[in-house]
């Protein structure tokens, strides 16, 4: 696995995760997580990711992580 599908698993599990809580919020804490806790080359690495991978709640937060950026 490489380093993009690395973190494209990780977002997507951060989102798994937080799905229970509605999509709403879910997209919000998730946007947050990455933001939080992520150095800048995992989030520089995810925006450049190919989105259609990621979960339709992981893709809309690194939507919102990157236009923070």
């Amino acid at each position: 696995m490489n380093t993009t599908d690395h973190l494209i698993k990780m977002a997507n599990q951060i989102a798994a995760n937080l799905a229970a809580q509605g999509q709403e919020v879910a997209i919000r804490e998730t946007a947050q997580h990455i933001i939080d806790f992520w150095d800048p080359r995992m989030k520089a690495g995810i925006a450049a990711a190919d989105r259609a991978q990621l979960s339709e709640i992981a893709r809309a937060a690194v939507g919102i992580v990157t236009a923070k950026a």
